[in-house]
């Protein structure tokens, strides 16, 4: 499997063939560790795409509840306070870095739907570079293999 590729930018244009073990181990290791944070931020994004179509959906089930009905409200993950909706058209939105904005229903939905798509159109782009820098490492791997095969066959 021959291959001009540089590894990913940390080879500095030599070809993988010609680098030593040595800098194929270590450009391998960058690599996989890459690939070990590209994962983490798939699933991050997962993770937070999930929490959102959550709240999309707390959204549709709030805006179908009549005025003045009593609802359990969540203040922590196992703590919930009785409620009673006062207008179910607004609704505060956490912008991030404890900011909340107050939004009319349709804002709040609207809000959601879009930071799905961009979640998801993020977790396609970062897929695709995962991808490559998992092709790049097993092809670091293949190359190593070889290499340390032919050191062992030369030092018999």
């Amino acid at each position: 499997m021959a291959s001009s590729k540089g590894g990913g930018g940390g080879g500095g244009g030599i070809p993988l063939e010609r680098m030593s073990v040595e800098q194929l181990r270590a450009l391998k290791e960058q690599a996989d560790l890459e690939v070990n944070l590209l994962q983490d931020s798939l699933t991050n994004i997962r993770t937070a795409t999930t929490r959102l179509e959550i709240a999309s959906s707390a959204l549709n089930d709030l805006s179908l509840r009549p005025h003045a009905s009593k609802m359990l409200v969540p203040l922590t993950a196992s703590l919930y306070v009785p409620g009673t909706i006062d207008d179910s058209q607004k609704v505060l939105v956490d912008v991030g870095t404890g900011y909340f904005i107050e939004k009319t229903m349709a804002e709040g939905k609207d809000y959601c739907e879009r930071k799905i798509n961009l979640l998801k159109s993020n977790f396609d782009q970062l897929v695709e570079v995962a991808s490559k820098k998992k092709n790049v490492a097993d092809e670091m791997a293949v190359i190593l293999q070889a290499k340390m095969k032919q050191l062992a066959s030369t030092s018999s």
